[in-house]
């Protein structure tokens, strides 16, 4: 049987989990892939929203605790994946 894994409050948190852990022994299937922020932002689109629209992606980027515009490029990036 599959343990859920562990809530990691901190990067060291993870690593010290990472270091040790038997993750065959977790469940992994509801991970999803994510991309990281590391290549260079060469170009810039401006986009007009509603007030509405804007302040809800505001308000979900906040919940995860990102900016708005990373918040969009992952929207972006996500619907942007073949379905599997």
């Amino acid at each position: 049987m599959s343990k859920p894994l562990p809530a990691l409050t901190s990067d060291e948190a993870a690593e010290g989990f990472v270091d040790t852990a038997d993750l065959s022994h977790y469940d992994l299937s509801g991970m999803i892939p994510h991309s990281f922020e590391f290549a260079k932002k060469s170009k810039q689109v401006n986009m007009r929203f509603p007030d509405q629209l804007l302040a809800a992606v505001k308000a979900k980027a906040a919940q995860k605790g990102m900016s708005y515009q990373r918040f969009i490029r992952q929207a972006l990036e996500a619907a942007l994946q073949p379905k599997a």
